[in-house]
């Protein structure tokens, strides 16, 4: 059988060939083409999304899932609001298989490389419903926009990047030569690595909510902006400090750097042991609380008796001297086997007069009788002549009337006349224990016309003469 006619004539003809291969370039360019676009008559799962920045996309940028290509950015375009915000709406050709996408599914624009290629990651969601063909993805689904590689540069600038340059040049020339070192620096490395593992693990726990720190650093660093001037001045005075330091650190705070360890090494071992005395230090400040309340009027007196004790001090050398011999007889007193019995019955009759020490003391110290009663003694027998001394007195006319005090009476005085009464008062206050607190003795008013017997009405004070009122 011979070859089929229509075969025969295809092959025998060049211009069909060569239209039948420029017809197939045509076709390969045209797919080559629209390859980035998604290839024509394959049906396509098209959605929109918003977002705050379109971040340098361009079309056909691709769209990935979990790293895996779906699809690819068909169109974008800006969007004016009317609050004044700018945002980007892009269109998005998907493969049909990863048709609907969740509602809760989120955008984002990650840089493929490091030249400024950028493709959109979608994360999908777990939400029941999602997405129809057509519908557009919320801006508050879209992630906040990373930082781009350019803006990392913008950082630096020249004095920046020249400082760069030159760290960078040191690092090469100090790690030159020293393979060796840091062969045996790595293999020093291997426990840190070890130890860290379970630090590691520490720090991804859920229960230590490290991801709770930098934002926690973000809110910390917003506190802080604006005190921002004052924190620098504080680490130019700072700078300051540490200059005037450094003419003193060595060896000064040097040795005293050194000389810590050992001190509070001293001072644990030794504080411990002071607690009783910071007991007692206590419990002696507590019980000098009303001695330093009465101090501020005490003061001029300590004063004095301070600046009298300061001549007399340097008089008692040779007292002590002369009292040698008398503490001497009152050492062997002392030992005398009698003395013990004496100074007993001295404490019995000591203790027998306490109450009546303790009934006739303020007399002294609260009305200042005594001294005043000295005092008068003193003083009346304080004229005289060359032949001596004698006692001073005046005699004062008492009263007339019944029952006055110039003769016997059946009873006080009391009248009629204004100063024919009588006036006795033999047991006055002196402030003594169960007393009413006054100095009744000498500081009696005398009642007109009234007969007063014992004490009198009323509180008369407990100032007497020759005291300072307080």
């Amino acid at each position: 059988m011979g070859p089929r006619r229509g075969s025969a004539a295809l092959t025998g003809s060049p211009v069909l060939i060569g239209a039948v291969t420029t017809l197939v370039t045509i076709v390969a360019v045209f797919l080559a083409y629209n390859a980035n676009n998604g290839l024509p008559f394959v049906p396509t799962y098209n959605v929109k999304a918003e977002l705050p920045n379109a971040a340098n996309l361009v079309k056909g940028n691709e769209v990935r899932i979990g790293g895996e290509r779906v699809g690819t950015v068909s169109d974008i375009r800006p969007v004016h609001h009317s609050n004044g915000v700018d945002t980007a709406v892009i269109n998005m050709k998907l493969e049909k298989r990863v048709e609907p996408l969740p509602k809760d599914s989120t955008v984002l624009v990650r840089p493929r490389s490091a030249l400024g290629l950028k493709y959109v990651e979608i994360t999908p969601g777990r939400a029941g419903s999602g997405y129809a063909a057509g519908s557009t993805i919320p801006l508050s689904q879209a992630r906040p926009i990373p930082v781009e590689i350019d803006q990392v540069f913008n950082m630096f600038n020249k004095p920046t990047r020249l400082g760069q340059q030159r760290s960078l040049q040191g690092f090469g020339d100090a790690l030159a030569g020293r393979g060796q070192d840091l062969n045996e620096a790595i293999l020093a490395l291997k426990p840190l690595f070890r130890d860290l593992q379970p630090v590691a693990a520490n720090l991804a726990a859920p229960r230590t909510q490290l991801k709770q720190f930098f934002p926690a650093l973000e809110r910390a660093a917003s506190i802080t902006a604006p005190v921002g001037q004052t924190q620098a001045d504080l680490f130019g005075n700072l700078d300051t400090t540490f200059t005037a330091l450094a003419s003193v650190a060595r060896p000064f705070i040097q040795e005293t750097i050194s000389k810590g360890p050992p001190t509070l090494d001293t001072v644990t071992a030794q504080l411990p042991q002071q607690r009783p005395f910071l007991r007692n230090l206590t419990g002696f400040m507590r019980e000098l609380r009303p001695g330093v309340a009465v101090l501020p009027r005490t003061a001029p007196i300590l004063a004095d008796a301070l600046t009298a004790g300061a001549h007399s001090l340097p008089e008692t050398p040779p007292m002590n001297r002369q009292l040698e011999s008398t503490f001497r007889h009152l050492q062997s007193f002392a030992t005398d086997p009698l003395v013990p019995k004496g100074v007993n019955q001295l404490n019995h009759t000591v203790s027998s007069l306490k109450p009546t020490l303790a009934f006739l003391t303020p007399a002294q110290t609260t009305c200042n009788y005594v001294t005043l009663f000295l005092r008068n003694v003193a003083s009346l027998l304080s004229v005289g002549d060359t032949n001596g001394t004698w006692q001073r007195f005046i005699i004062i006319a008492t009263p007339a009337g019944p029952n006055s005090e110039t003769g016997p009476s059946s009873g006080p005085a009391n009248g009629p006349t204004t100063d024919n009464h009588l006036h006795a008062n033999p047991y006055p206050n002196t402030a003594a224990p169960g007393q009413t607190q006054e100095c009744e003795a000498g500081n009696e008013t005398y009642a007109a016309g009234k007969t007063v017997i014992g004490n009198v009405p009323g509180n008369q004070g407990t100032l007497t003469e020759g005291q300072v009122k307080k």
